[in-house]
């Protein structure tokens, strides 16, 4: 199983990136997938998560600019993030928790991480 994410970039404040990240592999089950940022020097923070459902949930930082979404039949998971501000710079992480085949429980997987840098 692995998760990957792209869309990721130097961008003006004010624009607009849309990042995506697929999960791939032997997957019995997809739950929960979302999306994490860390900044440097700070600690690794939570962006926005979606249900299998599609009940979101929003960073009060990001409310208002920046959409999740999802595909399950491509199991993949999308950020749109508008009226970026430098503040935004980070390394955006997605996860997903998923149940691969042959194993008992579901787990949190993490792709490899995409930068989103702010700045004129």
């Amino acid at each position: 199983v692995q998760l990957q994410a792209c869309g990721g970039g130097l961008v003006q404040p004010g624009g607009s990136l849309r990042l995506s990240c697929a999960a791939s592999g032997s997957i019995f089950s997809l739950g929960d997938m979302g999306w994490y940022r860390q900044a440097p020097g700070k600690q690794r923070e939570l962006v926005a998560t979606i249900t299998y459902g599609r009940t979101t949930h929003y960073a009060d930082s990001v409310k208002g600019r920046f959409t999740i979404s999802r595909d399950n039949s491509k199991k993949t998971v999308y950020l749109q993030m508008n009226s970026l501000e430098p503040e935004d710079t980070a390394v955006y992480y997605c996860y997903a928790d998923l149940r691969a085949w042959g194993r008992r429980d579901s787990a949190d997987y993490w792709g490899q991480g995409t930068l989103v840098t702010v700045s004129s």
